[in-house]
């Protein structure tokens, strides 16, 4: 009964967290770039391109294995082209901390013509909240994840924190 219980406050504890990252994301996102579940991404049959719409600071702290850097304040959409196949079905995935930033990027490439253009749902913060792995700029896991602001850092509940 006790782990019945446990069990219980779980998924009631994810539920909870699931409907106010969907009132954040809907405060401040248009919708305009379908969303990708962490879960989704994490799973060995997704092959897509990873595109880090975060700044340089946050990047070098860590990512997602295998993110191409493309920024946001100082986003080059031509210099980001050039990194991306000529394929436009190819399937990308852009994220941010949470999912605000990602989704301007991702709409941008949608203009481009890019047809498989994705915003990652919660962000680096989902991703290392449900326990998958971020690297360092050498490559290794680590569990520092930028967390942005004092403010915004209160969306990631896993990891160690960093504000510089």
């Amino acid at each position: 009964m006790k782990k019945l219980c446990i069990l219980f406050l779980v998924i009631s504890s994810t539920a909870f967290a699931q409907k106010k990252l969907d009132k954040l994301l809907n405060k401040w996102n248009t919708r305009n770039v379908p969303y990708m579940s962490v879960e989704t991404l994490a799973l060995p049959k997704t092959n897509a391109i990873l595109l880090d719409a975060r700044e340089k600071t946050e990047f070098e702290v860590s990512h997602l294995k295998k993110a191409i850097y493309v920024g946001y304040d100082k986003f080059q959409l031509e210099e980001t082209l050039t990194k991306l196949p000529k394929d436009k079905d190819a399937k990308i995935v852009v994220y941010c901390s949470l999912g605000i930033r990602s989704e301007t990027i991702a709409h941008k490439l949608i203009k481009e013509g890019y047809t498989n253009v994705y915003n990652l749902y919660g962000g680096i913060f989902e991703w290392k909240n449900n326990n998958f792995k971020v690297v360092d700029t050498l490559g290794n896991p680590t569990e520092k994840v930028h967390a942005f602001s004092k403010n915004w850092g209160k969306w990631l509940h896993k990891g160690i924190k960093v504000y510089e």
